[in-house]
Protein backbone atom coordinates (compact mmCIF):
# COMPACT_ATOMS: atom_id res chain seq x y z
CA UNK A 1 0.00 0.00 0.00
CA UNK A 2 1.40 3.41 -0.99
CA UNK A 3 1.45 6.02 1.74
CA UNK A 4 1.67 9.81 1.82
CA UNK A 5 3.65 11.31 4.71
CA UNK A 6 2.49 14.75 5.88
CA UNK A 7 4.49 16.51 8.58
CA UNK A 8 2.38 18.70 10.85
CA UNK A 9 3.39 21.03 13.69
CA UNK A 10 3.08 19.63 17.24
CA UNK A 11 4.25 21.89 20.08
CA UNK A 12 7.75 22.98 19.10
CA UNK A 13 8.34 19.83 17.03
CA UNK A 14 6.46 17.95 14.29
CA UNK A 15 4.43 14.78 13.92
CA UNK A 16 4.19 12.64 10.79
CA UNK A 17 0.72 11.63 9.53
CA UNK A 18 0.80 8.56 7.26
CA UNK A 19 -2.24 8.37 4.99
CA UNK A 20 -2.79 5.68 2.35
CA UNK A 21 -2.47 7.38 -1.07
CA UNK A 22 -5.92 6.25 -2.23
CA UNK A 23 -7.56 7.88 0.83
CA UNK A 24 -5.63 11.15 0.75
CA UNK A 25 -7.46 14.23 -0.57
CA UNK A 26 -4.61 16.62 0.15
CA UNK A 27 -3.13 19.07 2.63
CA UNK A 28 -5.00 22.36 3.15
CA UNK A 29 -2.50 25.12 3.81
CA UNK A 30 -2.53 28.92 3.83
CA UNK A 31 -1.44 30.77 0.69
CA UNK A 32 1.53 31.95 2.65
CA UNK A 33 3.05 35.34 1.87
CA UNK A 34 6.55 36.32 2.99
CA UNK A 35 7.03 38.80 5.81
CA UNK A 36 8.31 42.25 4.81
CA UNK A 37 12.11 42.61 4.98
CA UNK A 38 11.84 45.53 7.45
CA UNK A 39 8.78 45.51 9.72
CA UNK A 40 9.37 49.00 11.19
CA UNK A 41 9.70 50.46 7.72
CA UNK A 42 6.40 48.81 6.70
CA UNK A 43 4.62 50.28 9.75
CA UNK A 44 6.01 53.73 8.92
CA UNK A 45 4.85 53.32 5.31
CA UNK A 46 1.33 52.52 6.53
CA UNK A 47 1.34 55.57 8.84
CA UNK A 48 2.32 57.76 5.88
CA UNK A 49 -0.46 56.31 3.73
CA UNK A 50 -3.56 56.31 5.96
CA UNK A 51 -6.72 54.78 4.50
CA UNK A 52 -9.84 56.99 4.57
CA UNK A 53 -8.47 59.35 7.19
CA UNK A 54 -6.18 62.32 7.84
CA UNK A 55 -2.64 61.43 8.84
CA UNK A 56 -1.77 61.32 12.55
CA UNK A 57 0.18 64.59 12.44
CA UNK A 58 -3.01 66.31 11.20
CA UNK A 59 -5.13 64.67 13.92
CA UNK A 60 -2.85 65.18 16.93
CA UNK A 61 -2.24 68.68 18.34
CA UNK A 62 0.29 69.84 20.97
CA UNK A 63 -0.94 69.31 24.58
CA UNK A 64 -3.45 66.62 23.50
CA UNK A 65 -3.97 63.68 25.86
CA UNK A 66 -3.36 60.64 23.64
CA UNK A 67 -4.16 56.97 24.33
CA UNK A 68 -2.79 54.02 22.38
CA UNK A 69 -4.66 50.75 22.91
CA UNK A 70 -2.51 47.61 22.54
CA UNK A 71 -3.37 43.91 22.84
CA UNK A 72 -2.74 42.06 26.11
CA UNK A 73 -0.54 38.97 26.53
CA UNK A 74 -3.22 36.55 25.22
CA UNK A 75 -2.90 37.92 21.66
CA UNK A 76 0.03 37.53 19.27
CA UNK A 77 0.00 41.10 17.86
CA UNK A 78 3.57 42.49 17.48
CA UNK A 79 2.78 45.62 19.53
CA UNK A 80 6.45 46.57 19.99
CA UNK A 81 6.74 47.08 16.24
CA UNK A 82 3.68 49.36 16.13
CA UNK A 83 4.13 51.48 19.24
CA UNK A 84 7.58 52.98 18.54
CA UNK A 85 6.66 54.49 15.14
CA UNK A 86 3.39 55.75 16.67
CA UNK A 87 5.23 57.47 19.53
CA UNK A 88 7.56 59.09 17.01
CA UNK A 89 4.61 60.49 15.01
CA UNK A 90 2.84 61.73 18.14
CA UNK A 91 6.01 63.37 19.49
CA UNK A 92 6.61 65.05 16.12
CA UNK A 93 3.10 66.52 16.34
CA UNK A 94 4.13 68.27 19.56
CA UNK A 95 2.84 65.89 22.25
CA UNK A 96 5.22 65.00 25.10
CA UNK A 97 5.59 61.44 26.41
CA UNK A 98 3.92 62.38 29.70
CA UNK A 99 0.66 63.12 27.83
CA UNK A 100 0.57 59.65 26.25
CA UNK A 101 -0.92 56.56 27.93
CA UNK A 102 -0.78 53.02 26.60
CA UNK A 103 -3.77 50.90 27.61
CA UNK A 104 -3.62 47.11 27.51
CA UNK A 105 -6.94 45.95 26.02
CA UNK A 106 -7.56 43.23 28.59
CA UNK A 107 -11.32 42.88 28.08
CA UNK A 108 -12.26 40.51 30.91
CA UNK A 109 -8.75 39.01 31.11
CA UNK A 110 -6.39 39.56 34.04
CA UNK A 111 -4.08 42.58 34.21
CA UNK A 112 -0.81 42.46 32.30
CA UNK A 113 2.25 41.76 34.49
CA UNK A 114 5.44 43.83 34.29
CA UNK A 115 7.18 40.86 32.67
CA UNK A 116 4.44 40.52 30.02
CA UNK A 117 4.45 44.27 29.41
CA UNK A 118 8.21 44.16 28.81
CA UNK A 119 7.76 41.34 26.33
CA UNK A 120 4.89 43.13 24.56
CA UNK A 121 6.38 46.62 24.35
CA UNK A 122 10.06 46.49 25.27
CA UNK A 123 11.90 48.24 28.13
CA UNK A 124 12.37 51.48 26.15
CA UNK A 125 8.66 52.09 25.79
CA UNK A 126 7.87 51.15 29.41
CA UNK A 127 10.48 53.62 30.65
CA UNK A 128 9.07 56.40 28.47
CA UNK A 129 5.28 56.33 28.77
CA UNK A 130 2.64 55.39 31.30
CA UNK A 131 0.93 52.02 30.79
CA UNK A 132 -2.27 50.74 32.40
CA UNK A 133 -4.24 47.50 32.16
CA UNK A 134 -7.94 47.92 31.45
CA UNK A 135 -10.17 46.60 34.26
CA UNK A 136 -13.65 45.66 33.02
CA UNK A 137 -14.98 45.75 36.60
CA UNK A 138 -13.60 49.17 37.48
CA UNK A 139 -15.99 51.46 39.39
CA UNK A 140 -15.20 54.52 37.25
CA UNK A 141 -16.18 53.32 33.77
CA UNK A 142 -17.75 55.97 31.50
CA UNK A 143 -21.16 55.36 29.88
CA UNK A 144 -21.18 56.61 26.27
CA UNK A 145 -24.58 55.38 25.09
CA UNK A 146 -26.45 52.38 23.73
CA UNK A 147 -25.91 50.61 20.42
CA UNK A 148 -28.98 51.29 18.25
CA UNK A 149 -29.50 47.88 16.69
CA UNK A 150 -28.91 45.59 19.67
CA UNK A 151 -29.28 47.94 22.64
CA UNK A 152 -25.92 47.11 24.24
CA UNK A 153 -25.03 49.64 26.95
CA UNK A 154 -21.49 50.78 26.23
CA UNK A 155 -19.27 51.45 29.27
CA UNK A 156 -15.65 52.34 28.56
CA UNK A 157 -12.35 52.73 30.36
CA UNK A 158 -12.24 56.26 31.81
CA UNK A 159 -8.70 57.14 30.67
CA UNK A 160 -9.64 55.99 27.17
CA UNK A 161 -12.99 57.79 27.10
CA UNK A 162 -11.53 61.10 28.31
CA UNK A 163 -8.53 61.22 25.94
CA UNK A 164 -8.43 63.80 23.13
CA UNK A 165 -7.01 61.31 20.64
CA UNK A 166 -7.81 57.57 20.65
CA UNK A 167 -5.60 55.19 18.66
CA UNK A 168 -6.15 51.43 18.34
CA UNK A 169 -3.52 48.83 17.41
CA UNK A 170 -3.79 45.11 16.81
CA UNK A 171 -3.64 42.32 14.29
CA UNK A 172 -6.37 41.29 11.87
CA UNK A 173 -7.02 37.55 11.76
CA UNK A 174 -9.95 35.15 11.84
CA UNK A 175 -12.08 35.08 14.99
CA UNK A 176 -14.72 32.44 15.44
CA UNK A 177 -17.67 34.53 16.54
CA UNK A 178 -16.63 38.14 15.79
CA UNK A 179 -15.70 36.99 12.26
CA UNK A 180 -12.28 38.63 12.49
CA UNK A 181 -10.07 40.04 15.24
CA UNK A 182 -8.58 43.53 14.95
CA UNK A 183 -10.06 46.99 14.39
CA UNK A 184 -13.14 47.58 16.54
CA UNK A 185 -12.33 44.63 18.81
CA UNK A 186 -9.80 46.81 20.67
CA UNK A 187 -12.79 48.81 21.99
CA UNK A 188 -15.29 45.98 22.54
CA UNK A 189 -14.22 43.82 24.35
CA UNK A 190 -10.77 45.51 24.70
CA UNK A 191 -11.54 48.55 26.86
CA UNK A 192 -15.24 47.94 27.65
CA UNK A 193 -17.01 47.21 30.91
CA UNK A 194 -17.98 43.67 31.88
CA UNK A 195 -21.71 44.29 31.37
CA UNK A 196 -21.04 45.60 27.83
CA UNK A 197 -18.89 42.59 26.97
CA UNK A 198 -21.43 40.11 28.32
CA UNK A 199 -24.29 41.75 26.41
CA UNK A 200 -22.30 41.64 23.19
CA UNK A 201 -20.91 38.13 23.58
CA UNK A 202 -24.28 36.45 24.27
CA UNK A 203 -24.95 37.02 20.56
CA UNK A 204 -22.38 34.35 19.67
CA UNK A 205 -25.36 31.95 19.65
CA UNK A 206 -26.53 33.60 16.40
CA UNK A 207 -25.98 31.46 13.25
CA UNK A 208 -24.05 34.30 11.54
CA UNK A 209 -21.64 34.75 14.46
CA UNK A 210 -18.89 32.66 12.95
CA UNK A 211 -15.37 32.69 11.52
CA UNK A 212 -14.87 34.89 8.49
CA UNK A 213 -18.42 36.30 8.50
CA UNK A 214 -19.07 40.04 8.97
CA UNK A 215 -22.31 40.60 7.00
CA UNK A 216 -25.26 39.98 9.30
CA UNK A 217 -22.98 38.99 12.20
CA UNK A 218 -24.55 40.66 15.26
CA UNK A 219 -21.39 40.37 17.38
CA UNK A 220 -19.41 42.30 14.77
CA UNK A 221 -22.14 44.85 14.00
CA UNK A 222 -22.53 45.60 17.69
CA UNK A 223 -18.75 45.95 18.13
CA UNK A 224 -18.59 48.44 15.24
CA UNK A 225 -21.40 50.51 16.77
CA UNK A 226 -19.71 50.52 20.18
CA UNK A 227 -16.43 51.63 18.61
CA UNK A 228 -18.25 54.44 16.79
CA UNK A 229 -19.74 55.58 20.10
CA UNK A 230 -16.19 55.54 21.50
CA UNK A 231 -15.12 57.99 18.75
CA UNK A 232 -11.90 56.29 17.71
CA UNK A 233 -9.59 58.66 15.81
CA UNK A 234 -7.13 56.30 14.15
CA UNK A 235 -6.12 52.63 13.92
CA UNK A 236 -2.90 50.82 13.08
CA UNK A 237 -3.38 47.10 12.40
CA UNK A 238 -1.18 44.44 10.83
CA UNK A 239 -1.69 41.11 9.07
CA UNK A 240 0.93 38.45 9.80
CA UNK A 241 1.83 35.10 8.23
CA UNK A 242 1.93 31.80 10.16
CA UNK A 243 5.51 32.61 11.22
CA UNK A 244 4.13 35.78 12.87
CA UNK A 245 6.02 38.05 10.45
CA UNK A 246 4.26 41.22 9.30
CA UNK A 247 3.03 40.86 5.72
CA UNK A 248 1.36 44.26 5.55
CA UNK A 249 0.31 47.12 7.87
CA UNK A 250 -2.87 49.19 7.56
CA UNK A 251 -3.60 52.56 9.17
CA UNK A 252 -6.29 55.21 9.14
CA UNK A 253 -10.07 55.12 9.56
CA UNK A 254 -11.27 52.50 12.04
CA UNK A 255 -13.58 50.79 9.55
CA UNK A 256 -11.93 51.34 6.16
CA UNK A 257 -8.41 50.31 7.27
CA UNK A 258 -9.85 47.24 9.04
CA UNK A 259 -11.78 46.10 5.94
CA UNK A 260 -8.65 46.43 3.78
CA UNK A 261 -6.83 44.15 6.23
CA UNK A 262 -9.72 41.66 6.13
CA UNK A 263 -9.28 41.33 2.35
CA UNK A 264 -5.64 40.30 2.83
CA UNK A 265 -6.56 37.78 5.56
CA UNK A 266 -9.07 36.20 3.16
CA UNK A 267 -6.53 36.11 0.36
CA UNK A 268 -4.03 34.26 2.55
CA UNK A 269 -6.13 32.07 4.81
CA UNK A 270 -9.56 31.42 3.22
CA UNK A 271 -9.07 28.29 1.13
CA UNK A 272 -11.60 26.70 -1.26
CA UNK A 273 -11.80 22.91 -1.48
CA UNK A 274 -14.04 20.84 -3.74
CA UNK A 275 -15.45 18.32 -1.26
CA UNK A 276 -15.84 17.27 2.35
CA UNK A 277 -13.82 14.44 3.86
CA UNK A 278 -14.79 11.60 6.20
CA UNK A 279 -11.73 12.33 8.34
CA UNK A 280 -9.85 15.58 8.95
CA UNK A 281 -6.50 15.57 10.73
CA UNK A 282 -5.87 19.06 12.10
CA UNK A 283 -2.95 20.68 13.89
CA UNK A 284 -3.60 24.17 15.29
CA UNK A 285 -0.14 25.11 13.96
CA UNK A 286 2.18 24.09 16.81
CA UNK A 287 3.38 26.28 19.66
CA UNK A 288 1.87 28.64 20.89
CA UNK A 289 -1.38 27.81 19.04
CA UNK A 290 -1.54 24.38 20.71
CA UNK A 291 -0.28 25.35 24.17
CA UNK A 292 -3.66 24.37 25.69
CA UNK A 293 -7.01 22.95 24.59
CA UNK A 294 -8.68 26.36 24.93
CA UNK A 295 -6.41 27.79 22.18
CA UNK A 296 -6.14 24.59 20.13
CA UNK A 297 -9.91 24.22 19.75
CA UNK A 298 -9.91 26.97 17.08
CA UNK A 299 -8.39 24.40 14.73
CA UNK A 300 -11.36 22.09 15.25
CA UNK A 301 -13.77 24.96 14.68
CA UNK A 302 -12.15 25.77 11.33
CA UNK A 303 -12.20 22.10 10.29
CA UNK A 304 -15.95 21.72 10.84
CA UNK A 305 -16.72 23.10 7.36
CA UNK A 306 -14.95 20.30 5.54
CA UNK A 307 -15.89 17.12 7.39
CA UNK A 308 -19.03 15.11 6.62
CA UNK A 309 -21.63 14.79 9.34
CA UNK A 310 -20.80 11.74 11.45
CA UNK A 311 -17.17 12.03 10.34
CA UNK A 312 -14.04 12.20 12.47
CA UNK A 313 -11.80 15.12 13.41
CA UNK A 314 -8.36 14.26 14.81
CA UNK A 315 -6.91 17.21 16.74
CA UNK A 316 -3.13 16.92 17.08
CA UNK A 317 -2.23 19.46 19.77
CA UNK A 318 0.37 19.17 22.51
CA UNK A 319 -1.66 21.01 25.20
CA UNK A 320 1.32 21.24 27.57
CA UNK A 321 -0.70 23.59 29.78
CA UNK A 322 -3.74 21.29 29.86
CA UNK A 323 -7.18 22.80 29.27
CA UNK A 324 -6.07 26.41 29.70
CA UNK A 325 -9.25 27.94 31.07
CA UNK A 326 -11.09 27.24 34.31
CA UNK A 327 -14.53 28.39 33.12
CA UNK A 328 -14.22 26.15 30.04
CA UNK A 329 -13.44 23.22 32.39
CA UNK A 330 -16.18 24.08 34.90
CA UNK A 331 -18.89 24.41 32.27
CA UNK A 332 -17.93 21.07 30.67
CA UNK A 333 -18.33 19.47 34.11
CA UNK A 334 -21.52 21.31 35.02
CA UNK A 335 -23.62 21.26 31.84
CA UNK A 336 -24.65 17.99 30.29
CA UNK A 337 -26.34 19.22 27.12
CA UNK A 338 -26.36 22.06 24.60
CA UNK A 339 -29.71 23.52 25.66
CA UNK A 340 -28.48 24.04 29.23
CA UNK A 341 -25.32 25.71 27.91
CA UNK A 342 -27.33 28.06 25.67
CA UNK A 343 -29.53 29.07 28.59
CA UNK A 344 -26.48 29.82 30.73
CA UNK A 345 -24.83 31.88 27.97
CA UNK A 346 -27.99 34.02 27.67
CA UNK A 347 -28.38 34.32 31.43
CA UNK A 348 -24.83 34.72 32.61
CA UNK A 349 -22.19 34.81 29.88
CA UNK A 350 -18.68 34.07 31.09
CA UNK A 351 -15.64 34.11 28.83
CA UNK A 352 -14.51 30.50 28.59
CA UNK A 353 -18.04 29.14 28.73
CA UNK A 354 -18.42 29.88 25.05
CA UNK A 355 -15.68 27.33 24.30
CA UNK A 356 -17.65 24.62 26.13
CA UNK A 357 -20.67 25.55 23.99
CA UNK A 358 -18.73 25.31 20.71
CA UNK A 359 -17.10 22.01 21.67
CA UNK A 360 -20.39 20.42 22.76
CA UNK A 361 -22.07 21.62 19.57
CA UNK A 362 -19.30 20.03 17.46
CA UNK A 363 -19.51 16.76 19.43
CA UNK A 364 -23.19 16.42 18.45
CA UNK A 365 -22.21 16.02 14.78
CA UNK A 366 -18.68 14.59 14.79
CA UNK A 367 -16.38 12.21 16.62
CA UNK A 368 -13.33 14.12 17.88
CA UNK A 369 -9.98 12.55 18.79
CA UNK A 370 -7.30 14.39 20.75
CA UNK A 371 -3.64 13.44 20.36
CA UNK A 372 -1.86 15.40 23.10
CA UNK A 373 0.22 15.38 26.27
CA UNK A 374 -2.96 15.93 28.31
CA UNK A 375 -3.93 13.16 30.74
CA UNK A 376 -6.62 10.90 29.25
CA UNK A 377 -8.79 11.40 32.31
CA UNK A 378 -9.36 15.08 31.47
CA UNK A 379 -9.58 14.68 27.72
CA UNK A 380 -12.07 11.81 27.88
CA UNK A 381 -14.08 12.40 31.07
CA UNK A 382 -14.27 16.19 31.16
CA UNK A 383 -14.03 17.22 27.51
CA UNK A 384 -15.74 14.11 26.04
CA UNK A 385 -12.95 13.55 23.50
CA UNK A 386 -11.60 10.22 22.30
CA UNK A 387 -7.85 9.92 22.87
CA UNK A 388 -4.92 8.27 21.17
CA UNK A 389 -1.24 8.25 22.01
CA UNK A 390 -0.10 8.97 18.46
CA UNK A 391 -1.71 10.51 15.40
CA UNK A 392 -1.47 7.34 13.31
CA UNK A 393 -3.16 5.31 16.06
CA UNK A 394 -6.04 7.79 15.96
CA UNK A 395 -6.16 7.61 12.16
CA UNK A 396 -6.26 3.80 12.30
CA UNK A 397 -9.21 3.94 14.71
CA UNK A 398 -10.95 6.55 12.57
CA UNK A 399 -10.73 4.24 9.53
CA UNK A 400 -12.29 1.47 11.64
CA UNK A 401 -15.15 3.82 12.54
CA UNK A 402 -16.00 5.32 9.14
CA UNK A 403 -14.70 2.64 6.77
CA UNK A 404 -11.50 1.77 4.97
CA UNK A 405 -12.45 3.87 1.91
CA UNK A 406 -12.74 7.06 4.00
CA UNK A 407 -11.27 10.19 2.43
CA UNK A 408 -8.84 12.34 4.46
CA UNK A 409 -7.93 16.02 4.51
CA UNK A 410 -4.93 17.22 6.56
CA UNK A 411 -4.78 20.79 7.97
CA UNK A 412 -1.31 21.67 9.31
CA UNK A 413 -2.26 25.25 10.35
CA UNK A 414 -5.81 24.76 11.56
CA UNK A 415 -6.03 27.86 13.79
CA UNK A 416 -5.18 30.12 10.85
CA UNK A 417 -6.83 28.41 7.87
CA UNK A 418 -10.52 28.65 6.96
CA UNK A 419 -11.34 25.99 4.36
CA UNK A 420 -14.69 26.16 2.57
CA UNK A 421 -16.40 23.71 0.24
CA UNK A 422 -17.07 25.50 -3.02
CA UNK A 423 -19.50 23.03 -4.63
CA UNK A 424 -22.92 21.98 -3.31
CA UNK A 425 -22.03 18.30 -3.20
CA UNK A 426 -24.08 17.55 -0.11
Amino acid sequence: MFMVDVWIPYGKTEACVRVPTRNFLGSIEPREKPGVPDALLEVKRALNEPIGSKSLDEIVKPKDKVVIVVDDATRPAPSHLMVLPLLEEINNAGVEDEDITIIFACGTHKAVTREEATRLLGEDVLDRVKTISHDSRSSDLVYVGKTKKYGTKVYLNRVFAEANVKILTGDICFHYYAGYGGGRKSVLPGVSGEETIKQNHTMLLHPNAKTGVLAGNPVHEDMIEAARLAQVDFILNVVTNTRKEIVKAFSGDMEQAFYEGVKLVDEMYRISVDRRADIVVVSPGGHPADVNLFQAYKGVDNALNIVKRGGVIILVAECLEGHGNQVFYDWMVKFKDLKALQREIKRNFMLGGHKAYFLMKALQKFQIFLVSAMPDYYAANIFKLRTARAVNDALHEAFNMVGKNAKVWVMPYGNFTLPEVKTREE
